[in-house]
């Protein structure tokens, strides 16, 4: 897997002179396929340095409309019951049971050399992830 910037090319000197927004292009090579039967659905399961740790079985979530965090991960960042703030809308899990969330909380998220704050809601359920990350972040600037 790499990650690459695209930059914005206009035939325009005036546009050339304006600020241009890159924006990171995430793809996958032909070695990166050995071993996989193509095509594939397989879920984009990674590791992603959260609150300045390294956490494993992150999965990416195209349709996801919010960042989740389960228990194990909570507990593994020594966070506490007080560190959560609240978030009353429901939500609904992947088996189609809506599902009460136990709050909200927002830590840094660095995927290359970007940090990113990122909103996590907190959910008291099982999990074979550790996290869920919808794709939009990945295209944040990194605003607080």
């Amino acid at each position: 897997m790499s990650v690459a910037r695209l930059s914005a090319e206009d035939s325009n000197s005036e546009s050339k002179r304006a600020k241009v927004s890159i924006q990171p292009v995430l793809s996958f090579s032909d070695e990166d396929k050995v071993g996989t039967i193509q095509p594939h659905d397989d879920a984009l399961v990674i590791t992603l340095r959260i609150g300045g740790y390294d956490v494993k079985r992150v999965m990416v979530d195209q349709g996801s409309g919010v960042e989740i965090m389960y228990p194990d991960l909570y507990k593994g960042l020594n966070l506490r019951p007080e560190n959560l703030i609240a978030y009353d809308s429901p939500l609904v899990s992947f088996d189609g049971k809506v599902v009460i969330p136990r709050g909200q909380i927002r830590l840094p998220v660095q995927a290359s050399s970007k940090v990113v704050k990122v909103d996590f809601i907190m959910m008291n359920a099982y999990s074979p992830y550790t996290a869920i990350v919808a794709r939009p972040w990945l295209h944040s600037e990194g605003s607080d």
